[in-house]
């Protein structure tokens, strides 16, 4: 569920539709976090233009999340 901790950073994943086999497509976004200062913990697919992000708590006081530093690759025109 939600309530999951988020140990580690997102490192360039593809973000696939459920049921899809294969590499990913214009579109199929790639996130990463994998870099000082990311701060991405997990991304689940909610249609092909929502995403939930789950940010990870800050190092030195998990009670806040107040940043987030993350990329987003292989998007297509219009996404």
């Amino acid at each position: 569920g939600s309530d999951e901790i988020i140990a580690g950073n997102v490192s360039k994943y593809a973000v696939l539709p459920a049921g899809y086999c294969g590499q990913p497509k214009k579109g199929h976004l790639i996130f990463d976090a994998c870099f000082e200062s990311g701060n991405l913990g997990r991304v689940d697919h909610i249609t092909e233009f929502e995403y939930d992000l789950f940010i990870r708590p800050d190092t030195c006081n998990p009670r806040f999340r107040v940043w987030f530093n993350f990329t987003v690759e292989n998007v297509k025109e219009s996404q």
